[in-house]
């Protein structure tokens, strides 16, 4: 009989990462995600609680800020994504926050609804203005800044980690293929790849 064990598997299974100077896609499916809504009335707590556990203020506008390994996303109003590396330790952000926001928020696991990728290179921007409806200027859209939008009709949240640029992208897991198929199309130009 097969072992019915489950095995986490990237969204991207039949892309492979792209490493070229003008542009990089890098798969992050080592993510440990989850969700975080205010409950009526306790985004105040939910703020206290976070600051104390991870000396970070939850942004009340679209940013990201981090704290002791975890990047908070803001994800609408009392709403956040919150996210980072499992590493060897296999760290779970559910299990984590849990007891932390109890009574004061909802925290639902994301890792496997969603798929993300960082992208970078010398023409992100450049290949990101093909689909997305924002401006990423660095006038507009600056080191963790964040937007929910959407690239070749996907919804996306982009948000920006440094001033190279890079971005980490997140959509549902059911678009991710056509999501890297739209991508590396519109990176070809720059990286010759088709």
């Amino acid at each position: 009989m097969a072992n019915p064990t489950l095995a986490a598997k990237s969204a991207f299974l039949g892309v492979q990462s792209l490493k070229h100077p003008a542009f990089t896609i890098e798969d992050l499916s080592s993510l440990t995600i989850a969700s975080i809504t205010s409950a009526k009335g306790k985004s105040a707590e939910v703020k206290a609680a976070i600051q104390t556990a991870y000396g970070v203020a939850l942004p009340d506008t679209p940013l990201r800020v981090t704290g002791n390994g975890i990047a908070f996303i803001w994800h609408g109003p009392d709403q956040w994504m919150a996210i980072a590396d499992r590493g060897t330790n296999n760290r779970d952000i559910e299990v984590e926050l849990k007891p932390v926001l109890e009574g004061k928020a909802a925290v639902v696991d994301q890792g496997d609804g969603r798929a993300v990728v960082r992208v970078s290179g010398t023409h992100v921007r450049d290949v990101l203005a093909k689909g997305f409806a924002i401006d990423l200027h660095p006038s507009a859209f600056k080191t963790n800044s964040v937007a929910i939008t959407h690239a070749a009709h996907i919804g996306c949240i982009i948000w920006q980690i440094d001033a190279a640029p890079t971005y980490e992208i997140a959509m549902f897991r059911s678009f991710a293929d056509s999501f890297m198929d739209w991508l590396t199309h519109s990176a070809a130009e720059y990286t010759g790849r088709h």
